[in-house]
């Protein structure tokens, strides 16, 4: 029997009704999901940030279903309230059966939601994975997986062309049923915009305050992930006794408003 607090889609579409932050967090293993958990994030992504922050690589492209089935299982041993949330890796949906069979590996594992990375194009897919009962987070602006052909790590949507087309995938991919919307790297001027224009919640990583909600790495949140870091990032630690009241601090941040703060804005 599902608990009365646990987090789920309709819990997150209410919130965003009632103006409520959601508030997101990475996690890759039981111990730290048990405490993300504890600390009152509403949705636990296990991303395939991994590939950077846990095997040490320079990008996500190395990352396999099988490594994200994994960690999906042991962050689902150590969580109780949150939504568990799974970044399907690269090449793993580039195709309706791919989609279906990749994100029913994670499913089984103990996700509750998969994430895929792009805009109209993904349609299809997440039409089909939505078909099949799989709720599905959309990403859009900086798309990691797509590193080599955005030319790098770098902020999307600022040019009136680019923002334009941003705006455009993001109904795409609701209309096509995307139930969660994250945006990484856009100006908080077009957040901000995307976040009026859609009825489902929109969840961002460098990309202002004007969201649903946020969600940052949690190596970067305890500020052990390799310099030199994204200005939206915020190491907690700094000012925490332990890992606890940083991640507590975190949560708090984010449902007051404090953060992102405008030393971590794009615009």
């Amino acid at each position: 029997m599902m608990k009365a607090d646990k987090i789920t889609l309709p819990a997150l579409s209410q919130m965003k009704a009632e103006g409520k932050t959601i508030v997101m967090l990475t996690a890759y293993d039981a111990s730290f999901a048990r405490l993300v958990d504890a600390a009152g994030v509403d949705c636990v992504l296990v991303g395939d940030s991994l590939g950077n922050v846990v095997h040490g690589r320079d990008s996500t492209l190395g990352v396999t279903i099988d490594d994200m089935v994994y960690h999906v299982d042991a962050v689902r041993r150590g969580l109780d309230r949150a939504l568990l949330v799974a970044d399907l890796p690269f090449l793993a949906y580039h195709d309706r059966t791919t989609a279906i069979e990749s994100a029913g590996h994670l499913m089984r594992a103990g996700a509750e939601m998969v994430k895929l990375e792009g805009g109209s194009v993904m349609g299809p897919q997440i039409a089909a994975l939505v078909e099949q009962g799989i709720p599905v987070c959309a990403h859009l602006g900086l798309t990691p997986q797509h590193v080599h052909q955005l030319g790098g790590y770098r902020v999307q949507g600022r040019e009136a062309a680019s923002a334009r087309r941003l705006r455009e995938d993001a109904r795409a991919v609701q209309e096509a049923g995307a139930a969660l919307l994250v945006l990484e790297c856009v100006p908080a001027d077009l957040a901000a915009a995307v976040a009026d224009d859609l009825p489902i919640p929109v969840i961002g990583i460098g990309a202002g305050p004007g969201v649903d909600g946020q969600v940052l790495v949690l190596y970067d949140v305890l500020g052990i992930s390799p310099s030199p870091r994204p200005r939206f990032v915020k190491d907690f630690m700094a000012e925490a006794t332990s890992i606890d009241a940083a991640l507590a601090a975190y949560v708090q941040a984010v449902r007051s408003g404090d953060f992102p703060a405008a030393e971590h804005v794009y615009r």
